[in-house]
């Protein structure tokens, strides 16, 4: 029975609305008895729906909106008042139709996350390509994307080249180059060229997969103000019961009574905050940011404090290595090449530079080191070719005793203070050479910082396991509050601790496995989504896919936004039950006007929320490039 009213519950609002026609036709023709037969017709076919989600209710011991209607139209059949019984009921089985469409299309970023999501896959297997299902794609396959496809799996480029169209997961329509070993991602599209992939996360663990799973868990968490409202509606609803009945007692009139009971459902206040949740965290995805959940967006709105690593975040991510020095004429491509040897255990940007450097020189780096081991946060070591390789900074030089003369210690200073990361090579125990890496500071970093200081931020700090020379030019290029330099993943998560101790609402923005400590710490964490790691990705609140600061400066004007419209709405509902009830005690406010101003409050805060769907961050122009170090 249940099943079939939900089916046909439109039908039945039709149904409903066109028997008040009827019901006006006949008083119009003086056809009264008509007339009261087709208006309790009417109530009685709305009413049913209405009736069984109210006895539903009860069973669960709560008392809902409709036990309120049910009570107010049962009242209005006692009393012979059956025009605004059928008026009553059609009113809120429209209300509830209309509500549902704009909560619907509040949801339409979502639907359209989930229809991209593609759908089938060309794959070469025992050298034929076939297609299949996309659920049947295994780790491994190779995958072919041709001109016009989407790519159904995340992975690497074999071969091919193609210009893809990543907004599904990064929110940016700006066609982006990827050639052979680039990284593509699932739900992606090859608007020109050919490309086939080696399959690397399939089915669930796909990027694209991942981020509807969380924008849906996201949409149906509930931020604290819904919470309280939740809470608030389980004690109002039946203090307006009592207070009907209070009104009753007083007045002697059962339809001021039945009115009063109609008019202060509390469907706006309970409807206003999800539904800004709703859209505020669709808009967000659309935009390429991932808020999870209406707490984190509650919060959000708070941070008054921003930290960032530097690496990866304020600066590109993208180092490269600028030169290679060599001390007791060490030749360099061969102390590149064993460096790069020992650098291939490292998940670091660091070492990755340097074993992309060899590979782009050309030199064997087959041979596999022994004993490795990442001393985190400052380097690594390693045998290779019966040689004992330290590579990393000078805490790193420190802890194995191995002595700085003073002539590398001076050229280091001057690399560092020229922008670029020193790392020390030794061989054997002793310093055989410095190699030089920098990096670009994001050329949207300087705009998207002062965008955010002129929306609340009051405080901006780097932490960073590079040198101070390095991080101090950054600092000083973007105009940064603090700068802390040579820290360690547990030195950072300290000093996140330190700055909530004072106070401060904190959000913490890094792209790398040593940042993961310091974003659970902090009240907000963030990750770059693209080019960071999955870890970082898990522990943080919010994700930016793009990996571009002004989606940080977007997001954080949309938490602002969102929970300035739930306070908007919340405040017209309350507002209106007031209007509503004093206009009810005064007698201007009778059963079906009341209702008929109810439900259009419930859409007024629908469509106010619904804004936040077209909430669009000004994009900034870019700013140009400045090289620094990487941290």
């Amino acid at each position: 029975m249940n099943k079939f009213i939900s089916k046909y519950k439109n039908h039945i609002t039709a149904i409903s609305g066109t028997l008040l026609i009827i019901a006006l036709i006949a008083s119009i023709a003086g056809a009264s008895a008509i007339q009261q037969g087709v208006l309790l017709a009417a109530t009685i076919i709305a009413g049913v729906p209405i009736f069984i989600k109210a006895f539903q209710a009860l069973r669960m011991k709560a008392f809902s909106i409709d036990l309120l209607v049910s009570i107010a139209v049962i009242g209005a059949l006692i009393i012979g008042e059956y025009v605004e019984s059928a008026v009553v009921t059609f009113l809120f089985l429209f209300g509830d139709y209309l509500e549902a469409r704009t909560l619907q299309k509040t949801r339409s970023s979502l639907k359209e996350l989930v229809d991209m999501a593609p759908q089938e896959a060309t794959v070469i297997r025992e050298n034929n390509q076939i297609t299949i299902p996309v659920e049947e794609v295994e780790e491994g396959d190779r995958v072919i994307i041709r001109s016009g496809g989407k790519v159904p799996v995340d992975g690497s480029i074999l071969t091919g080249q193609a210009s893809l169209n990543e907004a599904a997961v990064t929110g940016e329509s700006v066609p982006s180059a990827k050639n052979v070993e680039d990284k593509v991602f699932s739900g992606t599209i090859v608007d020109s060229g050919y490309i086939e992939i080696v399959a690397e996360k399939v089915g669930d663990d796909t990027t694209f997969a991942k981020i509807i799973e969380l924008v849906e868990e996201a949409q149906e968490s509930k931020s604290k103000t819904e919470k309280f409202l939740d809470k608030f509606a389980n004690v109002y609803t039946p203090a307006v019961v009592v207070l009907s009945v209070l009104v009753y007692a007083l007045t002697r009139d059962l339809h001021t009574a039945i009115t009063f009971l109609v008019v202060a459902c509390p469907g706006a206040l309970v409807i206003g905050a999800p539904v800004s949740n709703v859209a505020g965290i669709g808009n967000g995805a659309k935009n390429g940011v991932l808020v999870k959940g209406g707490e984190v967006m509650d919060k959000l709105s708070k941070v008054d404090t921003l930290v960032f690593d530097k690496t990866g975040t304020l600066t590109k991510g993208k180092p490269e290595v600028t030169d290679i020095h060599t001390f007791h004429q060490e030749d360099k491509d061969e102390l590149l090449r064993l460096v790069a040897k020992a650098e291939t255990i490292s998940e670091h940007h660091l070492g990755q530079t340097i074993v992309k450097e060899a590979k782009k020189r050309n030199l064997a780096l087959d041979a596999e080191p022994e004993n490795g081991e990442v001393i985190k946060g400052n380097g690594i070591r390693a045998q290779v070719i019966g040689k004992v390789l330290t590579v990393g900074n000078r805490k790193l030089m420190d802890a194995e005793n191995i002595k700085i003369p003073q002539e590398v210690e001076a050229y280091a200073v001057e690399r560092e203070k020229s922008g670029n990361t020193a790392i020390f090579a030794a061989v054997d125990g002793k310093v055989a050479g410095i190699f030089s890496i920098a990096d670009q500071i994001r050329e949207d970093a300087p705009k998207a910082l002062a965008e955010m200081r002129k929306n609340g931020i009051k405080r901006i700090v780097m932490l960073t396991g590079d040198n101070k020379h390095t991080a101090e030019l950054v600092g000083k290029q973007l105009g940064l509050d603090e700068v802390h330099a040579e820290l360690l993943p547990e030195n950072k998560v300290e000093f996140v601790k330190q700055l909530k101790e004072q106070g401060n609402v904190v959000a913490m923005e890094g792209d790398g496995i040593n940042d993961a400590p310091a974003i659970a710490t902090a009240d907000i964490g963030l990750a770059m989504g693209e080019g960071g790691t999955d870890v970082s990705m898990e522990t943080a609140d919010v994700v930016l896919m793009a990996d571009k600061l002004m989606q940080f400066s977007h997001a954080y004007s949309l938490s602002k936004a969102t929970i300035r419209n739930m306070k908007q709405n919340t405040s017209f509902a309350v507002g209106t039950v007031f209007i509503l009830l004093a206009g009810v005690l005064a007698g201007s406010v009778h059963l079906a006007s009341g209702m008929f101003i109810h439900e259009a409050s419930v859409l007024l805060v629908i469509l106010n929320a619904m804004r936040l769907i077209r909430f669009n961050h000004k994009n900034m122009n870019k700013g140009q490039s400045m090289q620094v170090a990487n941290a």
